[in-house]
């Protein structure tokens, strides 16, 4: 499945679930994730969409680690089957 339908089905999933999920894009900071997940109650997460199968480019990985050690979550998202754990997960802590 091709990235752009999975970030699709990202969005309105968590439109179901009463969140957000608006397209990140941060100026001058390459390599950040490209949904964040807003949920009910201030829960939020990080998700790297990418095509079934593909790897998040050294960068990204960068970034995704620089997020984690301020204590936010992140996923990388590459198949459609793994949007409710995560949005469960997102919802849960």
């Amino acid at each position: 499945m091709r990235e752009k339908q999975i970030e699709q089905k990202l969005v309105k999933a968590t439109k179901n679930m009463g969140g957000i999920a608006p397209k990140f894009v941060s100026p001058g900071l390459d390599g950040m994730p490209d949904r964040i997940v807003l949920l009910p109650g201030g829960h939020i997460g990080f998700v790297e969409v990418k095509a079934m199968g593909c790897n998040p480019r050294p960068l990204q990985l960068a970034r995704h680690g620089l997020l984690r050690r301020l204590g936010f979550k992140v996923y990388v998202l590459d198949d459609e089957r793994q949007i409710g754990g995560i949005l469960d997960e997102i919802r849960t802590t």
